[in-house]
């Protein structure tokens, strides 16, 4: 692995992407001038599906804990999780004060809260258009628009010049809260000469512009009008405040009840309630239990699930596991979402238990993305003007489908950056050239239960195995300094073969274990190791020449 040149003289700016760059989630990047290092974000993502076990997977931190000294604080520019979800455990390793917008701050703060770091970790909260001074930067809050309110791109000074970054964003113009992007503001600062932009890529191969949050409330209009017999169960993003408000405010007019169901969902509304960015009037919030004593059509259920999550609400009412909701063919059920990349199959499964139970489903056009498209990336590129652009945010097709719209504005290649996660790229003060002059290490780092990093690639690949061919346990007892077989052996199986059905082959297999036994004894073999290794050998030859499969295979010997 090439190694950061640590010799450099360090009068440059050194931009350090830990995470994000290959992926949807885990977004972390350092940035460091001289003694000083600000980190923006600190995101997690969630494991895919041949991660067994794995509850979340956070990124590696290693590099800010070599330079724990240097870190003058976590930057945040919105509360999605893909965000903010790692705080707690980074914040374990490399403690730092964290500054963050109203509604940000408000969601950081429960997850401290469930790992009782409230006391130990310093915040503040920054208004749209306040700077704070961190070491050797200087950092802008720019308001923009995204699918959960407060949201910011980040205007980071340093002596070797401005870099802007979006976060995620769109351009909006017509909010349900608040006010619109301060496109002002972008073109002010790009006046002032912007060295690189970093961009949200995450919708950069859409055409066009994105809908405004706004005009989901004409279709939800409509949905109510036409289901005026039916309960409504509505499903959406936890975080995505602004749909949340436009699904009470259409059920308060048709004269509806709202209940919340799934435990982010409580969270997120309850939190965004107590600090103004939703109103709900009065009498219109139920608990879920208290449903019942209401006609179905005068109910609506807002709840998570719209991404097909097993544990999740709308999964467990699906396959009838849920204990206060139960599907009827009266239902409508809406999907006021898009799979995310990676999850359709859950989502579609979702969608067939629900209509096999008789509900309408709607899935289809109840949803506006939160990321910009083409010509919202090129609005933004014409205002800032940077000299050089650093797609960040979203798999490699998403950032190169950035880079493809920088060529279209005139950028050539030498002014196009693609980095990867781990690159230093380093940025002088005297016009020259930005170089990646080395790389830290990086990688993701696996939260199973209680344990953080103790389930490694070979844990997964463990479980893998295990998932795909099962496990065969040979147990045996020999005495001690003899080596004589005592018992034994015997095998137990688990996800190989049903044993009551595999009789003639769990018999040959013993017979190979035998046979392998008495020609150990022959050769006077007396390492346990060695016989482990060679009853290991032996049956897995013979399992795999019968059944063309490997399951994982464990010899147990009990000393006597």
């Amino acid at each position: 692995m090439k190694k950061p040149n640590m010799d450099l003289p360090h009068s440059k700016l050194r931009i350090i992407p830990l995470g994000g760059l290959e992926q949807i989630g885990l977004n972390i990047t350092a940035f460091e001038y001289e003694d000083s290092i600000v980190v923006v974000d600190c995101g997690l993502a969630f494991p895919e599906d041949d991660m067994f076990g794995v509850d979340l997977c956070i990124p590696d931190v290693s590099y800010l804990e070599e330079n724990i000294d240097k870190v003058k604080g976590y930057v945040i520019t919105h509360g999605h999780e893909d965000h903010i979800g790692a705080l707690p455990y980074v914040l374990q390793k490399v403690n730092g004060p964290i500054y963050a917008t109203r509604l940000t701050m408000a969601l950081i703060d429960r997850k401290l809260e469930e790992h009782n770091m409230l006391k130990t970790v310093k915040r503040k909260v920054i208004s749209h258009g306040q700077s704070i001074n961190l070491g050797q930067f200087r950092i802008e809050f720019i308001k923009t628009n995204h699918s959960i309110v407060d949201a910011a791109a980040l205007a980071i000074y340093s002596p070797a010049g401005i870099v802007v970054h979006t976060g995620d964003f769109k351009v909006d113009y017509t909010p349900v809260y608040g006010d619109a992007i301060d496109l002002q503001r972008f073109g002010e600062i790009g006046k002032k000469g912007v060295l690189a932009l970093m961009c949200d890529s995450t919708n950069a191969e859409r055409d066009g512009f994105t809908r405004s949050e706004g005009t989901i409330g004409k279709i939800f209009e409509e949905i109510f009008g036409d289901h005026k017999d039916s309960r409504l169960i509505i499903a959406t993003f936890a975080s995505n405040v602004d749909r949340v408000q436009q699904i009470i405010n259409t059920a308060c007019k048709y004269g509806r009840k709202v209940a919340v169901e799934g435990r982010s969902m409580v969270n997120v509304i309850e939190t965004a309630t107590e600090l103004g960015y939703i109103s709900v009037p009065e009498n219109t919030l139920v608990e879920l239990n208290e449903l019942k004593n209401y006609p179905d059509e005068r109910t609506v259920i807002i709840t998570t699930g719209s991404q097909g999550e097993s544990m999740a609400a709308l999964s467990r009412m699906a396959q009838s596991l849920h204990k206060k909701v139960t599907i009827k063919p009266t239902d409508t059920i809406v999907f006021s979402s898009t799979p995310i990349p990676g999850n359709e199959k859950a989502v579609d499964k979702v969608i067939n238990d629900l209509e096999d139970k008789g509900a309408e489903v709607i899935f289809q056009d109840v949803h506006v993305s939160g990321h910009a498209c083409r010509e919202e990336i090129k609005l933004i590129y014409s205002l800032v003007k940077p000299k050089y652009a650093l797609p960040i945010h979203g798999e490699l097709r998403h950032r190169h489908a950035q880079g493809r719209i920088a060529k279209e504005l005139g950028y050539d290649s030498e002014h196009i950056l693609m980095l990867h996660s781990g690159d230093v790229l380093e940025i002088a003060d005297d016009g020259t050239r930005p170089e990646i002059t080395g790389h830290v290490h990086t990688g993701t780092v696996y939260v199973d239960g209680l344990g953080v990093g103790d389930v490694g690639s070979a844990v997964l690949h463990d479980r893998q195995h295990l998932a795909e061919d099962g496990v065969v346990v040979i147990a045996m007892a020999m005495e001690k300094g003899t080596n004589q077989v005592l018992s034994g052996p015997d095998i137990v199986s688990r996800g190989f073969v049903y044993v009551r059905e595999a009789d003639a082959l769990m018999e040959d297999a013993i017979d190979v274990l035998e046979e392998t036994m008495e020609d150990l004894q022959d050769r006077n073999v007396t390492d346990w190791g060695k016989i482990r290794q060679e009853l290991r050998e032996k049956l897995s030859g013979y399992i795999w020449q019968k059944t063309k499969r490997r399951p994982m295979i464990l010899p147990v010997i009990m000393d006597i």
